[in-house]
Parts: C-alpha cells; sequence; structure tokens
C-alpha cells in the first residue's frame, strides 16, 4: 500500500536519511523510534512533500509520490499531525475541524463535522466553541488528531503524538489509533520515542540511527533489551 525504497533526503549539504527503505501494510500501524536527531522528524516531512527527497521513491497506491505536493498528497488521502501540533490558536475547535474537511474535493464535503470525530475526542464537542488556544495542551492535541482524522485518510503520519500529555490521554490516543486502523483499515506511523506507546499499540516497528534503519520487528514478539541498546542515550 505504502512503500517507501532507498530514501535519501537531508538539508543543504548535510545528509539526514540514508537509503531508507520499509512499507506500510494497509490497516496496521507502524511506530519509527530512535533517538533525537536521528532523522525521524525529516522522514515524515518528506513522506508529506514538505522536505524533497534526493534520491529513492516513495510509493502510495502504487503510484510515484516524487512530484506530488503536500496539497496534492493530502487529496490522495496522506494526512500528517507534525510535532507542536500546529492549530489554530486564534480559531475555534469548530474552525480547526472544518479546515481539515479542505483536504476533500468540494463534492465529497460533509455538510458537517462526522458524529465519529465526537465519539473517539468527546472533549472537543464540549469545547466546540471554544478558541484552540485556550486548550490544553492534551486537548490541542487530540484536535490536531481530530482534524487530520476528519478527511477519512487512507494513511495517518503522527510526529511525537504522545510528548508531554498526561497518562489519561496518551491511553485515549492509543486506543482510537487501534480502533481506527482496525475499524477503517487506516495504515499509521506512529513516530515516537515513548517505547512503551508503539509497543502498546503498534503491529511493528522501525528504528533510526544516524539516517539509517538498524532494527525492525514485530512489537508482539520484541526483546525489550535489544530495542534498549539501539533507543538508550
Amino acid at each position: 500500500m505504502f512503500t517507501v525504497s532507498n530514501l535519501q533526503a537531508g538539508y543543504d549539504e548535510t545528509v539526514i536519511l540514508r537509503n531508507v527503505s520499509f512499507e506500510i501494510p494497509k490497516g496496521k500501524i507502524v511506530g519509527f523510534l530512535g533517538r533525537n536527531g536521528v532523522g525521524k522528524t525529516t522522514l515524515l516531512k518528506v513522506l508529506m512533500g514538505l522536505l524533497p527527497a534526493w534520491d529513492g521513491e516513495v510509493t502510495f497506491k502504487n503510484q510515484s509520490l516524487k512530484k506530488e505536493k503536500p496539497e496534492e498528497r493530502a487529496r490522495e488521502g496522506i494526512a500528517y499531525v507534525p510535532q507542536g501540533r500546529e492549530i489554530f490558536s486564534d480559531l475555534t475547535v469548530k474552525e480547526n475541524l472544518l479546515i481539515g474537511l479542505e483536504a476533500l474535493p468540494k463534492s465529497s464535503q460533509p455538510k458537517s463535522i462526522p458524529e465519529e470525530i465526537f465519539t473517539w475526542f468527546p472533549v472537543l464537542e464540549e469545547m466546540i466553541h471554544r478558541r484552540g488556544g485556550d486548550l490544553s495542551g492534551g486537548q490541542q492535541q487530540q484536535l490536531a488528531i481530530a482534524r487530520a482524522l476528519i478527511s477519512n485518510p487512507t494513511l495517518l503520519l503522527l510526529d511525537e503524538p504522545m510528548e508531554g500529555i498526561q497518562p489519561s490521554i496518551v491511553q485515549l490516543i492509543q486506543e482510537v489509533l487501534v480502533h481506527i486502523s482496525k475499524k477503517k483499515e487506516m495504515s499509521i506511523i506512529l513516530v515516537e520515542h515513548n517505547l512503551d506507546a508503539v509497543l502498546h499499540c503498534a503491529d511493528s516497528f522501525y528504528i533510526l540511527d544516524q539516517g539509517r534503519m538498524v532494527m525492525n520487528g514485530q512489537c508482539a514478539e520484541v526483546n525489550e533489551d535489544e530495542l534498549y541498546k539501539h533507543l538508550a542515550v
């Protein structure tokens, strides 16, 4: 469904990603782990088209994304929640969510916010008229994820969604991700430094180190001692 082959990318003359290759199966959550600065965020930016690939191939639904701009990738069914959430703080929760619908063609945009959004994140319905900037960090993260999900993407890219959030909200987000991956057969790339979060909700994982894939496997069969060898600071 989504395949990356021999991907290379970086900034100016600095190489960040080195011959990165992987596949994301339909309806599966795949975690990407690694120390700070190893290329995880860079990888997501390349996949979303926010940063050009120097070499390699990114294929989605059997078609190359090499020449696709970010907005074109969004219309193809790829949604991205960046680190730091990047909600519109001066707009209300409702207005933020409606912006998420812009990824859909006008002819297929629903007239109202799908009720399932509020089923997954009840607090957003309670605060529907409140400004995004007035929400807590955990509420803002729920809003950011909901805004990405409202277009019903095929592939969801998440950059550190559990960062700085209280445990109860982390658990809620994990439950939502597992639910949508199974019920909607949505594929999810979960970039995280929180190993426990990945092991609790992902099906498989990859570890990046200095821009290269150094380990991968199934979360149900993981050897945590081996994982920590690559993740320890």
